[in-house]
């Protein structure tokens, strides 16, 4: 797919996602628990990483296998809030690893991930 900050193909935005955080609840003894709930959904294109990005990625990130592509959103904005969160396409999980606003112009965010349980 080529994404530019100015323009994103709507038809390229096919796989519906949901980005889930993590809240701390409680089990029947009492004991702590981490739950996942859903905080939103949204359009995205999601694209394996292969060959040389690949191997690119791995340098930087140790286990990235996935570009997520979306159009920006507030819920977004910050990195660290978005490194708590994971994304659910279908049975897929992702853990999100870098969060980037493409050209700081709040258009585009790329997401590095790696697909794999996390189950808190």
């Amino acid at each position: 797919m080529s994404v530019n900050s100015y323009v994103i193909r709507s038809g390229d935005l096919r796989h519906r996602i949901s980005f889930q955080s993590r809240q701390v609840g409680q089990d029947a003894a009492g004991q702590p628990v981490d739950v996942w709930t859903t905080a939103f959904t949204s359009w995205a294109d999601i694209a394996p990483l292969n060959g040389r990005a690949l191997m690119s990625a791995q340098v930087m990130q140790s286990a990235v296998t996935h570009e997520i592509t979306m159009r920006y959103r507030s819920e977004l904005a910050s990195p660290i809030a978005v490194a708590n969160m994971r994304i659910l396409f279908g049975t897929r999980v992702f853990n999100i690893h870098a969060s980037m606003n493409q050209d700081e112009r709040n258009r585009t965010v790329i997401l590095q991930a790696e697909e794999g349980l996390n189950d808190g």
